[in-house]
């Protein structure tokens, strides 16, 4: 399955998402904000896809947003009054917004495998993701700084859930570069492997653990983790309670216990 700038390909429960712009470090022109959305609207409808990766063809993940695109958002605005430019311009960034949280809107887990640059609109991408894995060589820079602006679709909402407040004030206000391991201990990424191959592989076997999971249970997990991220401990609470009691007399759960009892692996639906 193919869109222009983006490419999904499933195999054995898993989606294999990936930013297909390599001759241009898979910058995010209009068509690829665009693509990102329709292939998480996809993926989220695909009974058979259990969880997803989303990786970048090339040498990089992501540049960030394509700079071309940028430019010409002015012009963009066309010649209408003040008034409903700036109401266009606030139309045109919610939607930039909407086209990076479907992924997290999209039901089943997101791992984002990252490898060389991921830049500005790359780390508003990775935060919408579920869990996050890099590369030795991989750096990321909240870069929106250094071109005069305010990052406006999600890494100032999202990286403090992630990350301590002080490290994510240092690191948008300086738009300096950070590397995989600092990554790592800040808790922005999960873990560093040694090559891409590497990184490939361990994210594979999580995902495909994650596939044999009950995709109920998954998909409630997902919907309760990002609920109770923005609402009280009580009103988590309250939330999975009012979910469990319609999802969880499921035949997940009947076919996990008689798995249990005949000690053998669970077999579930779509």
């Amino acid at each position: 399955m193919s869109f222009e700038t983006v490419s999904v390909t499933v195999a054995d429960g898993v989606a294999q998402v990936e930013l297909n712009r390599p001759d241009k470090a898979n910058a995010m022109n209009h068509q690829m904000w665009a693509d990102i959305r329709s292939a998480f609207r996809v993926v989220d409808d695909m009974a058979e896809v259990r969880v997803a990766v989303i990786s970048g063809s090339g040498n990089q993940f992501s540049a960030g947003i394509d700079l071309a695109m940028l430019a010409g958002l002015e012009s963009e605005l066309g010649n209408a009054c003040e008034g409903r430019s700036r109401e266009r311009l606030r139309r045109k960034i919610l939607d930039l917004q909407d086209a990076l949280t479907s992924i997290e809107r999209c039901r089943k887990p997101v791992i984002a495998a990252i490898h060389g640059a991921c830049i500005g609109a790359g780390v508003d991408l990775i935060t919408c993701c579920d869990m996050r894995y890099a590369t030795v060589d991989t750096y990321f820079q909240v870069k929106e700084i250094d071109v005069g602006m305010a990052a406006d679709v999600g890494t100032l909402q999202r990286m403090p859930k992630l990350v301590p407040d002080g490290i994510v004030r240092e690191l948008v206000y300086t738009g300096r570069r950070f590397d995989a391991e600092e990554a790592r201990q800040m808790g922005l990424v999960n873990r560093v492997y040694g090559s891409v191959d590497e990184m490939r592989n361990g994210v594979a076997q999580i995902a495909a653990s994650i596939a044999h999971k009950s995709p109920l249970a998954i998909r409630g997990s997902k919907e309760m983790l990002v609920y109770s991220r923005d609402h009280s401990v009580a009103e988590g609470l309250n939330y999975v309670a009012t979910w469990n009691a319609a999802m969880l007399l499921s035949a997940d759960l009947t076919e996990a216990m008689t798995a249990a009892k005949e000690r053998r692996p669970a077999r579930f639906g779509e």
